[in-house]
């Protein structure tokens, strides 16, 4: 359990936060950002900070589900195939077209929507290779 987390704001003052309670089931990535913005004065109208906990919350889940057999998500062996633009947008476009007819509005397929994408960022925009000319 969390007992306190320091977090530096945009006016590069350094808080400490005590005994976080309620947010231990939280990565401290998702708290820090839910901390920041209350701490700036950031007024999400859309419960953004909560909503990206709970993302976090699920990605972190699929790191010790079935998605991942010996520390390897199939998805890694498809981003280095070079067909990780293609299989993350068709996996978009299938949870997409999926929300609200398969269980109702299932909040797990925007989930994996969301995932999905972050994926795709992460092939594009954040991964270091000599094939990626994206910035």
């Amino acid at each position: 359990m969390i007992v306190s987390i320091d977090v530096e704001t945009k006016d590069d003052k350094i808080y400490t936060i005590p005994d976080l309670g309620v947010f231990s089931k939280y990565p401290e990535s998702a708290i820090v950002a839910y901390i920041k913005g209350k701490m700036t004065g950031i007024e999400y109208k859309y419960n953004e900070a909560e909503i990206v906990a709970d993302l976090m919350e699920y990605i972190d889940e699929t790191y010790s589900g079935h998605y991942s057999q010996n520390r390897f998500q199939a998805t890694e062996f498809i981003i280095d195939a070079g067909h990780g633009d293609g299989f993350c947008i068709g996996n978009i476009i299938k949870y997409a077209q999926r929300y609200g007819k398969k269980n109702g509005r299932n909040k797990a397929d925007l989930m994996k929507i969301v995932h999905y994408a972050i994926m795709c960022l992460h092939a594009n925009h954040y991964r270091s290779t000599e094939n990626n000319t994206s910035e």
